[in-house]
C-alpha cells in the first residue's frame, strides 16, 4: 500500500487531484503486487520552481514536467524503503501538454503521477529495453483506470 502526501497549489488544474492520485497508487500496488506500506510525496510546483530544480539537480536549464527524487536510489536487498521519495510536477506543464497532445488535463496529470512513482520504484527509460518496460507498465496502469488519450 502506498499512501501520499500532496503539497503545492494545483487549483489551476480544475480536477480532483487527491482522489486521482489515491486511485493511481492503489492500481500501481495491485499491478506490481506491492503489499508493504510506503509513502510518496507529490509536490505541485510552477514553471519557475521546476526550472530551478531541473537546473540545480540535473544541470538542464529549462522547465520540465516531472522530476522524481528517490530517498534511496538502490537497495542491496531490493526492499523498498518506507519513504519512497518526492515527485515534483509542474502544473503549467500539465495544462500545456494536455493541450499539445490533445487529451484531458486528468489524463496528463495521471500520466505524470504514474511516471513519477514508477521512477521511485526503480523503473527508468535510459535504455531502450528499460523504456519499453516502463512505458508499457505506464500504459497498462492508465488503461486499468480507464484513463485514455
Amino acid at each position: 500500500m502506498i499512501k501520499s502526501n500532496i503539497l503545492g497549489d494545483y487549483s489551476k488544474l480544475d480536477i480532483k487531484v487527491k482522489p486521482l492520485i489515491k486511485k493511481i497508487l492503489k492500481n500501481v500496488c495491485k499491478e506490481l503486487k506491492i503489499k508493504s506500506k510506503h509513502v510518496v510525496s507529490y509536490i505541485f510546483v510552477d514553471l519557475n520552481n521546476i526550472h530551478d530544480i531541473n537546473k540545480e539537480y540535473r544541470q538542464i536549464d529549462r522547465p520540465t514536467d516531472v522530476i522524481s527524487f528517490a530517498y534511496i536510489d538502490s537497495s542491496e536487498n531490493k526492499e523498498l524503503p518506507y519513504e519512497l521519495g518526492d515527485v515534483f510536477i509542474c502544473v503549467e506543464k500539465i495544462i500545456e501538454q494536455a493541450n499539445e497532445y490533445g487529451h484531458s488535463v486528468t489524463r496528463e496529470c495521471a500520466f505524470l503521477v504514474v511516471h513519477g512513482i514508477l521512477h521511485l520504484l526503480g523503473y527508468d527509460h535510459l535504455e531502450k529495453e528499460d523504456e519499453e518496460v516502463m512505458f508499457s507498465l505506464q500504459d497498462k496502469i492508465l488503461e486499468n483506470l480507464k484513463i485514455f488519450r
